[in-house]
């Protein structure tokens, strides 16, 4: 809670990043994408199709991923609405908007986003 105080008290200092009063410890913004159901997947039932969208789809989050741009992506276990994330870093919400119009599992409505701005220590590793 202190830590959320502290971040939200002094947000305006830069729009991107935040370094706590101590210089050591740096948050960045970066965008989480949740993945979920687009209003066209149950149009698509050709298996061929449905696999030709698929591979597009991989080959485009490893493009963002070589290009730095997709950090983190991967799908849900289960077969909710949620189907998957993407973490971005891209210098502003508009960047990561036209992006995402490059997956064509989005482009053919079998997959819709919402977008998020997402904070976290800067530089930071899933391990």
């Amino acid at each position: 809670m202190i830590v959320l105080c502290c971040f939200h008290s002094s947000f305006a200092q830069n729009k991107k990043e935040k370094t706590f009063t101590d210089g050591e410890y740096t948050m960045k913004q970066y965008y989480f994408v949740m993945l979920t159901k687009g209003t066209r997947r149950h149009e698509i039932t050709d298996t061929a199709i449905i696999n030709k969208i698929q591979a597009g789809h991989l080959a485009n989050i490893d493009r963002l991923a070589k290009e730095g741009k997709i950090l983190v992506a991967g799908p849900f276990g289960d077969n909710g609405n949620w189907r998957g994330i993407f973490i971005f870093d891209c210098e502003t919400q508009e960047e990561v908007e036209k992006l995402l119009q490059s997956d064509p599992a989005i482009a053919a409505g079998r997959l819709a986003y919402e977008v998020h701005p997402w904070w976290t220590a800067k530089n930071a590793v899933f391990k």
